[in-house]
């Protein structure tokens, strides 16, 4: 038996990998020393659940087969110590991924925006026409019960390829671990300022994940991309490269239909930045041996990923969505989705400032003119949640300034956004509510009751 222990169990992609892992027979053990929800009513729905929490070096011994180290621990982590001076084999997780995958045809999904919609547009039209496969996705999906799913039998392997960190102790972004086969960059755009501090800096990642593709691979690419196309072409690679762009469609009574040699299919997605996913994913599947009538007949009943455009809540006259968008390019797309399809609407966005770039006051003029789509815009960040990741102070002013819309609200205090926001009337419109955090701890469902 294979006994894996996690040091930071909690996040949310290690806390998956361990439920998978467990369900395949492992004896997992695992430590953190903060556990949020969704991951800790998961995890102790599998008794996978720290009895406390905190790092425990007693927990590190000579019977186990690896370690996997997450990006929340930090390079003198005492349990990661242990495992050191063990000499256990100590793997981050997209390392640990390569190696479960390395003999597997790799699909990776790379990009500023859109990696995480696209993946999971591939993995409905595999899941749909019962072909296996193995994944790693960055959200919940409807049908598939955990975001990392690893097997035997499956010959290919999807995975979304975050260009963040891989570990502390490795400081390469994940997805030039994963050495692709058939690889996607959806688009550029500057973000993790952190550990990116240049656009050039953060440019040549992809020009270096662009050069680990398999020879005989091939790259998908958006040419509507500012930067992409140029990227491409000064990248001398053996792989096959074939760009892509908007595919055709028009939008009848709300509904967006796909315009194809075989029909018109209705979506259940919307937006320019989910077509543009949407023509990825094919070409992706058409690499795979998948026609072109299985995929849109397919894609048709796709829903969506976990918080990316998700529908909360809809009456005849009120829609509200919420939506993991974070970076600029992000918000911009997100906000521009809502307006063309509900174009007579008053659009009330909310966005909540959690990441370091959007609370680094030398980024922050990233942001001007993404709220421009919105009727009223809101803007909201906690100031607690600078000081743990101890950044400067920041002022509502300096907010302002930033998105350059002088009737922008913004708020510090929780309770006084729900007043705000209880206080309107929301006859005919359309509500787009953006955070990566927890928007101060309101609920958004009792919100808008």
């Amino acid at each position: 038996m294979q006994r894996i222990h996690f040091i930071a169990i909690g996040g949310s992609a290690m806390h998956n990998l361990a439920i998978a892992l467990h369900k395949k027979g492992y004896e997992i053990t695992g430590s953190d020393d903060e556990i949020f929800e969704p991951s800790r009513t998961r995890l102790a729905g599998y008794n996978l659940l720290p009895p406390e929490e905190g790092w425990f070096p007693e927990r590190i011994h000579n019977n186990l087969n690896a370690v996997l180290v997450g990006m929340h621990a930090k390079k003198d982590n005492p349990e990661l110590l242990e495992a050191r001076k063990q000499n256990l084999p100590v793997f981050s997780f997209p390392e640990y991924l390569y190696e479960h995958a390395k003999n597997k045809k790799r699909i990776v999904i790379g990009g500023s925006h859109g990696k995480t919609t696209t993946t999971a547009m591939i993995l409905h039209v595999l899941h749909t026409l019962n072909i296996a496969c193995d994944f790693m996705v960055g959200a919940q999906l409807e049908g598939f019960e955990t975001m990392v799913s690893l097997s035997s039998e499956a010959d290919i392997m999807v995975l979304e390829g975050d260009e963040y960190l891989t570990s502390p102790l490795d400081p390469r972004p994940k997805f030039h671990v994963y050495k692709p086969h058939t690889a996607v960059i959806t688009g550029i755009a500057w973000d993790h300022m952190n550990v990116f501090p240049t656009f050039e800096n953060y440019l040549e990642q992809f020009r270096l994940f662009i050069r680990q593709i398999d020879p005989g691979g091939s790259l998908f690419y958006c040419r509507e991309d500012e930067h992409l196309p140029q990227l491409v072409k000064n990248n001398r690679m053996p792989a096959r490269t074939e760009s892509y762009s908007l595919p055709p469609h028009f939008v009848e009574d709300g509904v967006t239909y796909l315009k194809t040699s075989s029909g018109n299919y209705p979506l259940k997605i919307f937006g320019r930045h989910n077509l543009l996913n949407l023509e990825a994913a094919r070409l992706v599947c058409d690499d795979l041996g998948i026609s072109e009538r299985d995929f849109f007949c397919s894609i048709s009943t796709f829903g969506g990923a976990s918080q990316r455009l998700e529908k909360v809540r809809e009456t005849e006259y009120f829609v509200l969505f919420k939506d993991f968008a974070h970076a600029p390019s992000k918000v911009k797309a997100t906000l521009q989705a809502v307006r063309e399809q509900y174009p007579d609407r008053k659009l009330v966005a909310v966005f909540e400032l959690h990441t370091y770039s959007s609370l680094n006051k030398s980024f922050l003029a990233q942001y001007r003119g993404t709220m421009a789509e919105a009727d009223i815009a809101v803007i909201f960040f906690n100031p607690h949640t600078l000081e743990l990741k101890r950044l400067p102070a920041l002022r509502k002013s300096e907010v302002k300034k930033a998105f350059d819309r002088g009737d922008l609200q913004v708020f510090t205090d929780s309770d006084a956004l729900s007043r705000f926001l209880k206080r309107r009337d929301y006859q005919n419109s359309a509500v787009l509510i953006m955070s990566s955090g927890n928007l101060g701890g309101i609920s958004i469902q009792e919100l808008f009751l």
